[in-house]
């Protein structure tokens, strides 16, 4: 019985989050996804809690997706970082429909068999497509109206576990979206990614596409998309991935904090007011940024009212990720040399969280969104 609460899916991620715990460290030393932890995740209905529910998903709102993946975090970055791009790709379609509805039914019961999904759209010479520019990697139509592609993604979280790799590339002459099976003919993975700053275990390598023929129903947008709402979805989902592991800090370095009893004073650190204040400034600084994402998550309901909330939706990401890496830094400055080893996982945590720098929307881009936003709203009650 897939859950269906609030309550319920909560419950599933802590459950899921302390099975990926026991495999996390493995799983980074060795720069190797886990199989058990994907497998855990298509068994359990986890992937589609974004999948709308007359196709046969969950149909979660955002704000309960945000609430599992804070909680899944907790085991493993990496992990719930591979669930969070399917999570957020099929948030967002469900919301803004700019696919051929019958090819969006298609995936959806695809994700709901245990199929399992992410985007590729960054490549090497573009870097992200946030930024603009054209895409290298190109369909080609041929006479019998399939299309070939070539091109080459980077960051393709996922990997080999991938079924289903939905590509943004050029459709002829423009800009366009469609999907190849991760088994199909011309479909090449090279190990990039193992010796990375961040999250490791997630198999985030490079994809390369060599002719691979793909029919022309797998074609799902093709000029420029006319979204309902901005995409909320991806800075939530990738935010609460790293607001969810920092929380996974704090709890390792007070746990620490118990156990660690230097012979020159007798007693755990925990009971050292310096120590205590520390662990204090890192709980309000979770508390605030926990509390904005979800009360933001719970205000966006994906049609016309939620087209203004995006300077909102930069803001939740923006302090998540920046308290992920004050709170995993201050964690390492906590428990000292130990913390440097692989005796604790607070150098993963540390390392993994880095990541979150780099999505956008982020640094000075969110601030001037955020910023924009505020002027706009004084500037409409002139």
């Amino acid at each position: 019985m897939q859950p269906t609460t609030t309550t319920d899916i909560t419950a599933l991620a802590r459950q899921l989050a302390a099975d990926f715990a026991t495999r996390a460290e493995e799983a980074d030393r060795e720069a190797k996804l886990p199989a058990a932890d994907v497998q855990a995740l298509k068994d359990s209905g986890y992937l589609t809690m974004s999948v709308p529910r007359e196709y046969g998903g969950m149909g979660l709102p955002l704000r309960d997706c945000v609430a599992a993946q804070l909680e899944l975090a907790q085991g493993s970055t990496s992990s719930a970082m591979v669930a969070g791009m399917q999570m957020h790709m099929f948030g967002n379609v469900s919301e803004n429909r700019p696919w051929p509805e019958a090819a969006f039914e298609r995936l959806s019961r695809a994700a709901v068999a245990g199929c399992v999904f992410n985007t590729a759209a960054s490549e090497p010479t573009l870097g992200s497509p946030s930024r603009g520019g054209a895409f290298e990697s190109q369909a080609v139509q041929q006479a019998d109206g399939s299309w070939l592609v070539n091109g080459h993604k980077t960051w393709t979280t996922g990997g080999k576990h991938l079924t289903h790799i939905v590509l943004r590339l050029m459709i002829g002459d423009d800009a366009g979206v469609l999907y190849v099976q991760g088994d199909a003919p011309g479909v090449e993975w090279v190990e990039t990614w193992g010796d990375g700053l961040s999250l490791r275990a997630s198999d985030s390598h490079d994809l390369y596409l060599k002719d691979v023929v793909v029919p022309d129903e797998n074609i799902l947008e093709r000029g420029k998309r006319d979204e309902k709402t901005p995409n909320a979805w991806f800075p939530m989902v990738m935010g609460a991935v790293y607001l969810g592991t920092a929380i996974a800090a704090r709890d390792a370095v007070i746990r620490f904090g118990l156990e660690r009893i230097p012979t020159a004073l007798g007693k755990p650190i925990t009971t050292l007011p310096k120590i205590q204040r520390q662990i204090g400034e890192i709980d309000v600084a979770l508390m605030a940024a926990r509390a904005l994402m979800l009360d933001v998550a719970n205000q966006w309901t994906g049609d016309e009212r939620s087209k203004g909330l995006f300077p909102l939706i930069a803001a939740a990401k923006h302090m998540a990720t920046e308290t992920a890496n004050m709170v995993t830094d201050k964690a390492l400055q906590i428990a000292g040399g130990t913390s440097l080893t692989r005796d604790l996982p607070l150098e993963r945590f540390f390392r993994d969280t880095r990541a979150g720098l780099m999505q956008p929307p982020s640094g000075d881009t969110a601030l001037e969104i955020i910023g924009r936003g505020a002027i706009e709203h004084i500037g409409n009650k002139a």
